[in-house]
């Protein structure tokens, strides 16, 4: 087994929890005979100055993260050690008071099952989706809105779909012992999935000197996409198109809390709350607002894909009569409505990451200032901000400062309600700042 050793000092990071080992850091690589390189994809131990043993790791020359610490012992890597940190991931997700809904019900709803280096498989994501083909339910359920009970009585028990990223070499090269891992895992108690999609088209492939791969790798998937269920809302899902592993499955959470905040908004007023969702997507947050009494939804996003889904999802929760689609420029919408003195009950902000490395993060906290700024003229008093950021390079004191300081240049003052990461099923591991990623924030205008 090779052995990689640290310069004086960078041992640090990693004794606190970190699972990197940046190639800056190495002192020196080490064979049984000495001097030795590194091959994509192997196995060494990692070691400080001191011969400190620090873990063993999967590597990647070309990488500059050149190793992935997976596991602080020598412990070896076949299908057999892939099914027991898939068990361990999965029991994780059933443990402690206050069990997230989704994998509690993991029968009913989707969730993610392995969170790469918070499940400490260093590279891999993998989420379960659970449903139905779109195309069987507009088939056989034509009542709206649909619900779960009324999809599994009609047409029997829901199917399983998984949706997996390799995103670093050592899982890259061992796709096939993952796949029959996951297989044998799952067949009990969960069931084995009816397909298997790969979404590992992604920019970190491309730092690893990995290409780009996207396709069905296992059975299959409907043409026209599935229907999950989040909350108990039908959301129509196409894990070969859509973003990512194919849905945020991360702010399920959130958009239930948001949901159960729009109850109370504008409460002088038979009508229900109006709500502004930017950044929409799939129409996730609105939908959820409107199901639980928000007169009208205006749904902005870029794409004109994801706005079409979001209206097919509407209809799916017989909703379409209350959202109004509209693809524009975030920036450049919210100016117009700020000119057009627009007003608002409850606005949401989930942009895409504007910070992706720490060297952008300023250019980002600028842009993330703006549409926090416009969004807040465009509340109503006692209107509500929630507001997003996936950037894990801003982290959540420069988050609220960043908030705080919108409000002060937008003239208002701000109650902080409430304040939230990703789901539980996406798992904050201490010492890996990078797994706490998202997050969102309540906040009720009072002046």
């Amino acid at each position: 087994m090779k052995r990689i050793i640290l310069k004086p000092g960078e041992e640090k990071r990693i004794l606190a929890g970190h699972p990197w080992v940046y190639d800056n850091e190495v002192a020196r690589i080490l064979g049984p005979f000495g001097p030795a390189e590194l091959l994509p994809g192997e196995l060494a131990d990692v070691e400080s100055t001191g011969k400190t043993y620090l873990g063993r790791a999967f590597v990647n020359p070309h990488s500059k993260i050149i190793a992935r610490i997976y596991s602080p012992s020598k412990e070896g890597v076949d299908k057999g050690f892939f099914k027991r940190r898939i068990r361990e991931a999965l029991a994780r997700r059933t443990m402690g008071p206050a069990v997230d809904r989704a994998v509690d019900n993991r029968y009913r709803e989707s969730a993610r099952i392995v969170f790469g280096e918070a499940d400490f498989l260093p590279g891999l994501i993998i989420d379960r989706f659970v449903g139905w083909p779109l195309e069987v339910l507009e088939a056989v359920v034509p009542e709206r809105p649909l619900t779960f009970e009324l999809a599994e009585s009609r047409v029997g028990s829901p199917q399983s779909w998984l949706s997996i990223q390799f995103l670093a070499h050592g899982m890259d090269s061992r796709r096939e012992e993952i796949l029959m891992a996951l297989e044998e895992v799952l067949a009990a108690p969960l069931g084995l999935p009816t397909g298997i999609i790969e979404k590992s088209r992604t920019k970190i492939r491309e730092l690893e000197g990995l290409p780009l791969r996207e396709g069905i790798i296992r059975g299959s998937f409907p043409a026209t996409g599935i229907v999950i269920f989040e909350n108990g809302f039908p959301f129509a899902v196409h894990l070969e198109d859509g973003q990512k592993t194919g849905h945020y499955l991360d702010q399920r959470e959130n958009r239930f809390l948001t949901a159960r905040y729009a109850q109370g908004l504008a409460p002088g007023s038979t009508q229900g709350a109006r709500v502004l969702d930017v950044c929409a997507y799939t129409g996730g947050f609105g939908i959820h607002a409107l199901r639980c009494g928000a007169a009208s939804v205006t749904a902005v996003d870029g794409s004109g894909t994801a706005l079409d889904i979001a209206m097919k999802n509407a209809r799916l929760n017989e909703v379409e009569d209350r959202i109004t689609p509209v693809q524009a420029d975030m920036f450049d919408l919210l100016r117009s409505y700020e000119r057009a003195k627009e007003r608002f009950d409850l606005i949401i902000l989930d942009p895409p990451a504007f910070a992706k490395t720490r060297a952008a993060l300023e250019g980002a906290i600028r842009g993330y200032k703006e549409i926090n700024l416009r969004a807040l003229r465009l509340l109503t008093p006692g209107g509500l901000l929630v507001t997003c950021s996936c950037s894990h390079a801003l982290d959540e004191s420069r988050f609220k400062l960043m908030v705080a300081e919108a409000a002060v240049d937008a003239e208002r003052r701000l109650v902080m309600l409430d304040f939230r990461y990703q789901a539980p099923d996406h798992p904050i591991l201490l010492g890996y700042d990078e797994s706490l990623y998202l997050k969102c924030g309540y906040f009720r205008v009072v002046i």
